[in-house]
């Protein structure tokens, strides 16, 4: 392992009075063409790191043999799983299936931290709280799942906590990037909005949930900053403030200057068949407690994200 001090930085919004260490090590990245994953790649790689771009094709997390030879042949220095089975609908039509991937396979990975020795970053959810607080929720606070997705992440990190002696669990919410979004048909918010303003006359969006918009670029380098450290542990990593869905529309359309109508989409207007937290705003108090907290206020990350990519 390699330390480099350097006095430059890759984006202005992250500059900071003091220096930035950069660790160089080789790194196993699962689920890397993702869209948190590539821009994870992405990240790592600039910094001077050796990548290994783990895709689904390459390695199931369920099999735990083969991700064992796998990794062992790798032999990397961290390993990091943005893999899962995300896709909420069909997450409560097959719920032993998504136990599998989200629960087991995380296990399957936390043993073989554990036996390799190495550290190992997963990512979770907003979605293990029931959204009832009406606080930005942190870290200690308890968790109740609403649905199988959040219950079958849930049961990832609790494997996790108890299996791996070194690992980073990592809470996102409401994820836009570059890379197509597998789950979504392709497509994050951002560019569903852009679509259909380039369709429709009028958009009608809801306003009845809260959450912190959060860019995978942004995550990407708080995550480099974090496992430089050997500050192990649970971690919410969203973007300051927050807002509902509705204010997240309006202010893609105000930053390109979209000319559209965007309305409030009445009560019940667009019915889900699962239930989903009225409120996911999460707190990034154990990165603050660390002094490690780099991550953008949620408009700020809108804005770099509109400048890098329209």
């Amino acid at each position: 392992m390699i330390i480099i001090l350097t006095s430059k930085f890759s984006k202005s919004c992250f500059q900071k009075s003091k220096p930035n260490y950069h660790i160089i090590m080789k790194v196993a990245v699962i689920g890397a063409n993702g869209q948190l994953g590539s821009d994870i790649c992405k990240v790592y790689k600039e910094k001077g790191n050796t990548v290994h771009a783990l895709n689904h094709n390459k390695l199931d997390i369920t099999n735990r043999n083969s991700c064992m030879e796998m990794i062992k042949g790798i032999n990397p220095e961290l390993l990091i799983n943005t893999a899962a089975m995300h896709k909420v609908e069909l997450c409560e039509q097959f719920p032993v299936k998504a136990f599998k991937v989200n629960g087991l396979g995380a296990r399957n990975l936390a043993v073989i931290s554990d036996e390799l020795s190495i550290p190992l970053v997963h990512f979770s959810t907003d979605y293990v709280f029931d959204g009832g607080k009406q606080l930005p929720y942190v870290e200690s606070d308890i968790t109740l799942p609403i649905n199988i997705y959040g219950n079958t992440k849930l049961s990832g990190e609790m494997f996790i906590r108890n299996i791996a002696k070194r690992y980073f669990i990592v809470r996102v919410s409401g994820l836009y990037g570059q890379s197509p979004c597998r789950g979504k048909g392709g497509l994050n918010f951002v560019k569903l909005m852009l679509k259909l303003a380039e369709e429709k006359k009028e958009i009608r969006v809801v306003d009845d949930e809260i959450l912190s918009p959060t860019y995978t670029f942004d995550i990407a380098q708080q995550l480099v900053e974090l496992t430089r450290t050997e500050k192990y542990g649970l971690y919410h990593m969203v973007s300051q403030g927050s807002c509902t869905w509705f204010e997240f529309a309006a202010q893609i359309f105000n930053l390109t200057k979209t000319n559209i109508k965007l309305n409030v989409a009445r009560s019940g207007e667009f019915p889900t068949k699962v239930p989903r937290p009225k409120y996911s705003v999460l707190d990034n108090l154990n990165l603050a407690n660390h002094g490690l907290d780099i991550m953008p206020d949620w408009s700020t990350s809108l804005q770099n994200y509109l400048n890098d990519y329209y």
